[in-house]
């Protein structure tokens, strides 16, 4: 089986990073084979909503996106793993999202979901950490993972949600919450 896990952070050996490093360790001690993309390696523009895509499902733009598009359609399981930035995932997470309207056409315009390209439906994971203790801080989160999920044609199945930890490395101070990514990384897998 083949996943998909995407570091969104801008920040490396940050909080998320350390998490998602753990779900790939439970993947692959579970016999996934895992592509590892951090958002941070790729350049790429946010979406210009130009319509282009609206005939072909396909985004005009060729940047790096192209890259991450390919691992977008075929896996059937991706775990994305973003900060929370002013109660919602960070810029160059969003940004992705926001290219993937082109498969949101696709699926909705063209009649053409994913899961007819990939053979089947797939499975969506997020993992998500934010430094306040505010009670909403993962709603944005939560709906922006739905919709983007959804244009994948996926299931969004699971989330790990962590608030008040900020510092860069703060969540090796809570050795349950890498136990629980790792254990969601073999479930992911098993399930």
């Amino acid at each position: 089986m083949n996943i998909t896990a995407i570091y969104g952070s801008p920040r490396e050996g940050g909080n998320t990073d350390l998490l998602l490093a753990e779900f790939v360790r439970g993947a692959r001690a579970a016999g996934a084979e895992v592509a590892e993309l951090a958002l941070r390696n790729y350049h790429f523009s946010p979406c210009i909503e130009c319509g282009g895509c609206n005939d072909t499902g396909s985004c005009i733009l060729k940047d790096d996106m192209d890259q991450i598009y390919l691992y977008l359609r075929q896996s059937p399981i991706i775990c994305l793993a973003a900060p929370v930035f002013f109660y919602s995932v960070n810029a160059a997470t969003k940004a992705m999202i926001d290219r993937c309207q082109c498969f949101w056409t696709g699926k909705y315009l063209l009649k053409k979901p994913l899961s007819r390209e990939r053979g089947c439906r797939g499975k969506g994971y997020l993992l998500s950490v934010g430094g306040t203790k505010g009670q909403k801080v993962f709603d944005c989160v939560m709906l922006t993972m739905k919709y983007f999920y959804d244009a994948l044609d996926m299931e969004f199945a699971h989330s790990l949600l962590y608030r008040q930890i900020d510092a860069k490395a703060a969540i090796l101070n809570h050795p349950e919450a890498l136990k629980e990514a790792y254990e969601l990384g073999m479930t992911a897998v098993k399930g």
